[in-house]
Parts: structure tokens; sequence; C-alpha cells
């Protein structure tokens, strides 16, 4: 079986995570409980209140991406947006975990 990730030859069948790249296997992903996928806004990664960083890891696209999406719709609403921003910032629960460990890019 290889990684389907960066292709490297696992060394067992059963294994859950690459050893190469820490890739999960789609038989770790079928073997472990599987975790609800909830919407927070991320303490550890904000600009103003963590709502497009929540937004960005919920929808598993870059945060910067997000923010821009979220100012252009600030200034093309009339201001609704931010309104819009505040709610979000009322109704979304905080994650006060641990920021995740960042890989440095490879040279």
């Amino acid at each position: 079986m290889f990684c389907t990730s960066c292709g490297v030859q696992m060394r067992d069948e059963n294994d859950n995570f690459c050893p190469q790249c820490g890739h999960q296997t789609s038989h770790g992903a079928q073997a472990g409980p599987q975790r609800r996928h909830r919407l927070y806004r991320l303490a550890y990664d904000r600009k103003i209140a963590g709502v497009c960083s929540g937004i960005a890891e919920y929808l598993d696209v870059d945060v910067t991406l997000v923010r821009l999406i979220v100012a252009a719709g600030i200034f093309c609403s009339a201001g609704l947006g931010i309104l819009a921003y505040f709610a979000a910032c009322i109704i979304m629960p905080v994650d006060h975990g641990p920021a995740p460990l960042r890989t440095p890019a490879a040279v």
C-alpha cells in the first residue's frame, strides 16, 4: 500500500499514519472514532475575534482567503457585513485549545 499524500510505500497494511509524512491513511480514517466537525472561533489564530480563522478551519481553506472574502463582503454590503461579523463573534463558541504545530515548508 502506498501513501496517497507523499507516495511512499507503507511498511504495514495496518498502519494508521504514513511513517514519512504523517498523513492519515484510509485504514486509519475508518478505524478511529468519528470526530464531530464543529465551527469555533480560534483564540490562538486571530486578528480581531477569530471568526475568519474558525471558518477557514471548518471549511479547510486558507485563512487569508476567508479574510479577503469577509473584507470584500463588508465593503460590498454597505456595512451589513460588520453586523454579521459581530453576530458571529457572539454566537460562535471560542476554542482556547493549543495551537497546532506547524512544520516549516520544505526548502
